[in-house]
């Protein structure tokens, strides 16, 4: 126990994951400071001493999202000793991920701004940008696929991440919009249906 008349000490990390969870449910434009405070325990004044704006919040919530969250989707590229098995996997793990019953649905990376206006300008592109990044890492499992031999070399491996990665956003909306785990994974079972054809272009 503290002595008396010494605050608790404030936890700063259980604090942002606190705003996260409100951001991931609710997105950047729809959560409010009253919203903000009001899960993390803080007043205003704390807050913004302790991370500055709102946006400053959001991207720092975004951070932590991107460190501790779905890992498993991504670790599922690496794991996979054949391209085909690491996209089966992938897609395998976002549907799982996205329909976890102690956390939001879908992903907060997809969902967390729909307009970009203001001040969610700065926030649509760091969004945009983190999203490019995950098509990267898709790319480049499929060159590894490429110099495996398991895909065509005259594949387009950067169509082929942007389709399995504009999948993987649909999942995330349908996910929000309360699809099961069971047509999540119908949704991945049809875009794999389309590996063949895209590996070997004719």
């Amino acid at each position: 126990m503290s002595p008396r008349g010494r605050p608790r000490a404030f936890d700063s990390a259980a604090a942002l994951r606190r705003a996260l969870l409100v951001f991931w449910e609710k997105g950047y434009e729809a959560t409010s400071m009253a919203d903000l405070t009001a899960a993390m325990q803080i007043g205003a004044p704390s807050l913004y001493a302790a991370y500055g704006n709102k946006a400053d919040l959001f991207a720092a919530a975004v951070d932590t999202y991107k460190a501790e969250i779905g890992l498993e989707i991504w670790d599922a590229l690496s794991r996979a000793a054949t391209a085909r098995q690491a996209f089966t996997d992938f897609l395998r793990e976002t549907a799982a991920a996205y329909v976890k019953p102690d956390q939001p649905r879908g992903c907060m990376i997809a969902l967390g701004v729909l307009n970009g206006a203001g001040d969610a300008t700065a926030i649509c592109e760091m969004l945009r940008h983190s999203r490019l990044e995950n098509a990267s890492l898709l790319r480049q499992r499929l060159e590894q696929g490429v110099r495996d031999g398991e895909i065509t070399p005259t594949a387009d491996c950067q169509k082929i991440a942007e389709f399995y990665a504009t999948v993987q956003h649909g999942m995330s909306i349908t996910a929000r919009d309360g699809a099961s785990f069971s047509s999540l994974q119908n949704t991945a079972d049809a875009a794999l249906a389309a590996w063949d054809a895209l590996i070997s272009p004719r």
